[in-house]
């Protein structure tokens, strides 16, 4: 079947390839003033309105007829690009667009041109950086993973927490990219806040459903981050400064023109803040917080072919607590680290290559002292990857894109160090796990008339988990997990291959325009998922596990089907779309009941999970406005999402804890004028599911209460809502000073931009649930008991402000 497919797309696009009197117009789109590529600006034909969108890296090539065209480019907040060219060979034309003037902010802008109704991908959705820095932010600290929250079909776990939880996927079913690399936790401060500094990025696309076959290894969505290049044209800065933390952001050419850099930090100060505390006070002595991310960039242009970039990111958080009276401290950290290094290269006009080598790394600790016990438990896991993605324009209605990769793991599950005094205590080998994930994939993106689109792909994935492995196994005749003996030990060498699991994954999408404005989209595919994030946790905490498939954990499965009506409004002003989908998913993990860290010490982690499958489907309203002084979008939601394991609940569904019937969001941003910008965001959710005691009794001996619980996740938390609003105020670019040689007022440009921002989170003051727990009052004497269910809540109202700055 694989090599049919095959050989019917090489015949169906070859046809093309040989058509005479035909010629390829290449181009990369830049920032006229800073050489920054533009992601996804359009690029198309006027007489015959065929074109497309560039990539990633800011490139596009379109095949044409002999003869002279006239060629538009546009993009939002630039002046739209028109330039005349006569084919008569494949072409280069580099396009430079010009950030459009406050003077014609008023203008209509006709960019973006429909690629609400025109694409085939369903359930896409890009985010510009520059709108969500004028959304209002939380302690001041501007947050990607939380705008991405407020989308149709994404759901947060709850207050202080930046897991995603797209379609009914768990957290660790979003493929997270910052320029290649994988970034496995987006939390800094146990959840507040996410990894990305909003300073630092350039692009931000997450894709829900029909998944292109150039996409893998995740269920549900993928979050595509790509950071800026550095400014071409000339050094310049930006920063800010806000309530608990500070950051400054770098740029500038290292060879006009040709090569740039960017460096971005950013750090919190709320271990300075309590330092006084500290001081005054030694119950507070030894204890903080703190996190900074550093990103890093450079690229270099070696010719109108070739082009080098390296990047990379590094964040580390840590949190310490000491107790002197009772000799007591413990130490967490844990962060992030990537490097990207990529090359593209051109072949002819018609073929554009990224060749991607990245490396990813995570690691968590905790530490703890008491007198003379030291313990010491950590986790990670490491990437080193190398792909190739091609993609190819043989005429103006093919799109084909191809590529390989490969990906080697290393997984470092619960490991416990232990010691007393001068004695260490046996906890077992540390344990690694390693594994190779390869791919090969192929799509096309096939306009087969001018209402018919489609987009059809293939992806071919292995997995193989490889030693050196130690294989406990367990007393088959005893179910309890926590309790089974080891009767056996099998020990796998070096480079042994374990298990391997190889996998198809067919991708269709496609798109059937009704008119000039609106169409309708469907989409199926497979997505195969080889690690799995086992939890203790019910929300996403970076004690998390992640491992591999083995020969006792399958890959996850799951199957998306998806459909949707697309319409624009008012000339591209407003664009919607109303979306379903089914999604099933199978092989899903889970901790068996009862299970505690300390009992996979010196055992397999894989031997205390339970196994499962679940589905999600729901309905999705989007109503977006991009353009204008007034934008935004009005979001909402209904679904269901349920899980099955075969040891909870003798195998019957039950709601997962992220199910949620109603997820409402509305989110504005309006230009008053050259001085103020307003924003607001108001969601609404329905309460997570929890298993609360539906009864409970005293034991009069031990002096205890005992409870009796109900269905999983059979009861409700209150509904949450929440009201956020922000005020930017911009200093003026201009100043007034006096002419040296005529004494006259002139208006000059100031050396810096500034501008203030003004938040206020929870404006009225909701206390939303963020933990139910008992409150117990008991009298044994006079058999008297009181239980009450009482809410903890995170956040009051929080008013901020943060001060940025350019220069």
């Amino acid at each position: 079947m694989k090599k049919t497919i095959f050989s019917f797309l090489f015949v169906l696009t070859a046809s093309f390839l040989f058509a005479q009197n035909k010629f390829t117009l290449s181009c990369y789109v830049t920032d006229a003033s800073t050489g920054e590529t533009l992601i996804g600006a359009n690029v198309y034909d006027e007489a015959s309105q065929q074109g497309g969108s560039t990539n990633l890296y800011g490139f596009y090539a379109i095949v044409l007829p002999e003869g002279k065209h006239r060629v538009v480019a546009s993009f939002i907040g630039y002046e739209s690009y028109e330039y005349e060219v006569e084919l008569k060979s494949n072409t280069r034309l580099d396009i430079e667009l010009k950030p459009i003037s406050k003077t014609l902010e008023t203008i209509e802008i006709k960019a973006d041109r429909k690629k609400n109704i025109e694409g085939t991908q369903m359930g896409t959705v890009n985010m510009e950086v520059e709108k969500i820095k004028t959304l209002p932010a939380f302690l001041g600290e501007v947050d990607i993973i939380k705008t991405i929250q407020l989308l149709p079909g994404v759901q947060s776990g709850g207050e202080g927490n930046s897991g995603l939880y797209v379609r009914g996927g768990g957290p660790d079913q979003n493929l997270i990219l910052l320029d290649g690399a994988v970034v496995y936790n987006v939390s800094h401060l146990f959840g507040f806040f996410s990894v990305f500094n909003a300073d630092a990025v350039k692009n931000i696309e997450l894709i829900k459903g029909g998944i292109p076959a150039n996409y893998g290894g995740r269920l549900s969505s993928v979050l595509d981050i790509s950071m800026n290049d550095g400014n071409k044209k000339e050094f310049s800065g930006s920063g800010g400064i806000g309530l608990i933390s500070s950051r400054l952001t770098l740029e500038g050419p290292v060879q006009k023109g040709k090569s740039s850099f960017i460096v971005s930090g950013r750090r919190t100060y709320i271990d300075v803040l309590l330092a006084p505390l500290a001081a005054n006070n030694p119950d507070f002595d030894g204890t903080g917080y703190f996190f900074y991310d550093l990103n890093a960039k450079f690229n270099h242009t070696f010719s109108d072919k070739d082009k080098v970039f390296v990047s990379g990111y590094f964040g580390r958080d840590r949190f310490s607590f000491r107790d002197p009276a009772a000799d007591f401290s413990i130490n967490v950290p844990w962060g992030n680290a990537t490097t990207s290094a990529r090359w593209n290269h051109i072949f002819g006009q018609k073929l554009f290559m990224n060749t991607t080598g990245t490396f990813s790394d995570y690691d968590f600790s905790f530490r703890g002292e008491q007198e003379q016990f030291v313990f010491n438990l950590f986790s990670g896991v490491r990437d080193l990857t190398l792909k190739t993605d091609l993609t190819w324009y043989p005429s103006p209605r093919h799109n084909v894109k191809f590529g390989a990769g490969h990906i080697y793991h290393t997984f470092r599950p619960n490991n416990l160090e232990a010691s007393s005094g001068d004695t260490d205590f046996i906890t077992g080998e540390k344990e690694k796990i390693h594994a190779n994930e390869s791919h090969i994939y192929i799509l096309d993106e096939y306009a087969v008339n001018d209402q018919l689109k489609i987009n059809a792909g293939l992806r071919l994935s292995n997995f193989a988990h490889i030693g050196p492995f130690k294989r406990f196994l367990k007393d088959p005749n005893n179910e309890n997990i926590t309790t089974r003996e080891t009767i056996d030990i099998i020990d796998y060498a070096r480079g042994d291959q374990i298990q391997s699991y190889l996998r198809l994954e067919p991708r269709l999408s496609m798109r059937y325009k009704l008119n000039a404005n609106s169409s309708v989209k469907a989409a199926v595919t497979r997505n195969v998922q080889f690690i799995h994030l086992a939890s203790l946790s019910p929300i996403a905490l970076p004690t998390d596990l992640w491992l591999p498939s083995t020969d006792q954990i399958k890959p996850q499965d799951g199957y998306q089907f998806n459909a949707g009506y697309f319409r624009d409004f008012a000339d591209n002003t407003f664009n919607a779309s109303v979306e379903v989908f089914y999604k099933s998913m199978d092989n899903l993990v889970a901790y068996g009941d009862g299970v505690n860290p300390e009992d996979i010490i010196n055992d397999n982690v894989d031997n205390f999970l339970v196994f499962g499958d679940g589905y999600a489907f729901g309905a999705e309203l989007f109503i977006n406005k991009k353009i204008g002084r007034t934008s935004g979008w009005i979001g909402y939601t209904w679904s269901k999402t349920e899980r099955r394991f075969e040891a909870i609940l003798d195998g019957e569904y039950f709601p997962a804890r992220y199910d949620r019937r109603h997820d409402l969001s509305i989110v504005a941003s309006h230009k008053l004028n050259d001085k103020w910008t307003f924003g607001l965001t108001w969601v609404y959710g329905t309460g997570d599911a929890i298993s609360l005691a539906e009864s409970w009794y005293l034991l009069p001996q031990e002096g205890v209460f005992a409870f009796e619980y109900g269905d999983r996740n059979s009861q409700r938390m209150r509904a949450f809502h929440r009201f956020d609003a922000s005020a930017t105020l911009y200093v003026s670019p201009n100043k007034f000073k006096k002419d040296p040689s005529t004494g006259e007022e002139i208006e000059v440009p100031r050396k810096w931009e500034t501008n203030w921002n003004f938040s206020i989170y929870n404006a009225y003051n909701r206390a939303n649930p963020y933990i139910l727990y008992y409150d117990i009052f008991a009298d044994p004497g006079n058999e008297q008991a009181n239980i009450k269910v009482k809410q903890l809540s995170l956040f009051p109202i929080l008013p901020s402000v943060t001060w940025n700055f350019k220069f």
